[in-house]
């Protein structure tokens, strides 16, 4: 099924929904019916006589026809209850004459006695007096300068609260009445729900908010190339009944304003349309601070969760994934649609984060986002001290998050440029604080890690390996200990990076060359200050690694590394911290006794 059809299912899905305000939510809008950002709160009698002003700030839902609710420009199309104040009682009369006209048919047909008092109220035509003298708008020029700020009603004397907002029963009257006088003897087989009905001539605008007036149904181009050359009418591409518009529509705008992941310029949303809670697709399953502290333990926990997950989607059910850009300022593209079985879905999210996942001692076991790959792999550090953070621009994030998501929910190998820039990054330390170096470097691993398992079917533990059959693994490894052997010198508010570290860049290139002017740089300069337990303890493992390296042969112990170097530099970091904290316990524990 396509993604109006899904949105349609989930609509009438979530039935029980329709028109409820819920808490830190934005409610489903009923059929004939749009959210819009109130600014002004009208209170009147049940008489029709205006009792106060007040400016609020609120979504609420209201009723639109057919033509107001894609209104965009010059076009004047009055919302027959809550409109702007350029409607109500603006300085534009054609304005206000349409606004009074369409709520007066509406009073004709019912006896509602909210929509009667706003109904007497505004053809009193004293509003704009009373909200001057309230103090709720300003004329400057003779233009009133609120003149955008929706107005809503409160009927005092009605019971409950009096909001018009809030009447259910006022919203089925009214999506009843308009569907009763805007039946056509022409109807059309929709597309969508394949049910014959009126068809929709004006779609909803505004489906991702920040994408304004973009619509992604419109055929309002028959001058252009839209459906010319193809088709001789819109209908004949496509026909969508009114009321599977609306329901699609609906659903999605609720969907997206509830549930969307903004990244970059594009949105994306991931849902169930009988509203089982999911996990985010573009966020590691386990994302607290009490990650699991091994491996092992992270492998256990991660099915966990996955099986909690699948206990709540009913059998069978579906999982929808799509995301949006608004390619013009009329138009919003779908640039990816994926409906998956919900066990499918899981399946995937769980493969992805056992494939892609690292190990830090001070962190735990974790996924990195899909976020914290684009940022570490194309960002760049704005700042120069240790609370710089890096930014990467918008475009970049929604192309490349997009690429990613594919990879993850479709099984997808992942992109070999990623990894490489991750890589390259990670080789440039000075280049970043130790809070984001650290962080590029963790997320350089765990990616590295995944490439290796799907293009080369190889295993990579997240523990140190000191017999590691892999070259730039055991290079790796020795630039570790080289950085540690001089760090272990300095003092406790020194500043200064080592050479390591500085020279990074060119142990990449020509790690036999970069090795032998560190390691000449620590014995003239950094051993004599080491203890004699301490030298020997890197001269040792200094040696290790090297006899393994020299079994790789003399003709390529100059040549440039390999990513698999990232692994063995931070695994061996982790384990020269951990026995460094193990040392300084055991001292701690001896002094005590």
């Amino acid at each position: 099924m396509g993604l109006l059809q899904k949105a349609v299912e989930t609509y009438e899905a979530m039935n029980h929904l329709v028109g409820v305000y819920q808490e830190g939510k934005e409610p489903l809008a009923p059929i004939g019916h749009i959210i819009a950002n109130a600014k002004i709160e009208v209170t009147i009698s049940k008489e029709g006589n205006f009792i106060k002003a007040d400016k609020v700030d609120k979504k609420i839902i209201i009723p639109v026809s057919e033509g107001s609710a894609g209104r965009a420009g010059m076009v004047n199309r009055p919302h027959p209850l809550c409109d702007q104040v350029g409607y109500i009682c603006g300085e534009d009369k054609e304005k206000s004459e349409l606004y009074i006209k369409q709520l007066r048919d509406w009073c004709d047909e019912t006896d509602d006695e909210k929509l009667q008092a706003v109904c007497a109220y505004v053809a009193k035509e004293t509003m704009q007096s009373d909200l001057l003298e309230s103090g709720i708008i300003t004329i400057d020029k003779n233009k009133i300068k609120e003149e955008k700020d929706v107005v809503c009603w409160r009927i005092v004397g009605t019971g409950g609260d009096g909001a018009v907002w809030t009447d259910r029963e006022l919203q089925r009257e009214y999506a009843e009445y308009f569907q009763r006088n805007n039946v056509t003897a022409d109807q059309q087989i929709s597309m969508v729900s394949g049910v014959r009905g009126t068809e929709a001539r004006i779609h909803l605008k505004g489906v991702v908010s920040l994408a304004g007036n973009a619509k992604i149904v419109s055929s309002n181009d028959s001058t252009n190339f839209t459906y010319r050359g193809r088709f001789l009418s819109p209908e004949e591409a496509m026909s969508i009944s009114y009321i599977d518009s609306q329901k699609a529509h609906n659903a999605l705008k609720w969907i997206i304003a509830n549930q969307k992941y903004q990244a970059g310029n594009r949105t994306f949303i991931c849902w169930n349309p009988q509203g089982a809670e999911l996990p985010r697709p573009t966020m590691p399953v386990i994302f607290n601070e009490s990650r699991p502290r091994n491996p092992s333990d992270y492998q256990e926990e991660l099915k966990k969760v996955i099986k909690g997950y699948r206990t709540c989607l009913p059998d069978g059910s579906d999982v929808v994934i799509a995301s949006f850009e608004a390619a013009t300022s009329g138009r919003l593209a779908v640039t990816y649609y994926n409906d998956l079985q919900g066990s499918d879905f899981l399946d995937r999210l769980q493969y992805w984060d056992e494939t892609c996942c690292w190990f830090d001692i001070g962190w735990g076991t974790s996924s990195p986002s899909l976020y914290n790959i684009i940022l570490y792999a194309f960002g760049t550090e704005r700042g120069s001290d240790e609370k710089a953070k890096v930014e990467v621009e918008d475009r970049i994030v929604g192309q490349h998050m997009q690429r990613l998501l594919i990879c993850r929910l479709e099984k997808a190998a992942i992109p070999y440029d990623i990894m490489r820039a991750l890589v390259q990054r990670a080789s440039m330390p000075e280049c970043y604080n130790h809070r984001n170096r650290r962080a590029l470097q963790f997320t350089a691993c765990a990616v590295v890690r995944k490439y290796h398992k799907e293009k080369f079917k190889e295993e990579w533990e997240m523990a140190l390996e000191p017999d590691k059959k892999d070259r730039s693994y055991q290079f790796g490894r020795l630039l570790a200990v080289l950085e540690k052997a001089e760090r272990d010198t300095y003092d406790s508010d020194e500043k200064r990076e080592p050479n390591a570290v500085r020279m990074q860049s060119v142990f990449v290139q020509r790690p036999g060359y970069a090795a032998k002017i560190i390691l000449d740089q620590i014995k003239n300069a950094y051993y004599p200050r080491l203890s004699v337990g301490s030298r020997m303890f890197y001269e040792r493992l200094i040696g290790e690694i090297m006899q393994v390296i020299s079994e790789f042969g003399d003709e390529n112990y100059n040549k440039p590394l390999k990513e698999t170097y990232v692994m063995g530099y931070y695994l061996q970091k982790n384990a020269l911290y951990t026995k460094k904290n193990n040392d300084k316990n055991s001292e701690e524990e001896t002094d005590n006794d």
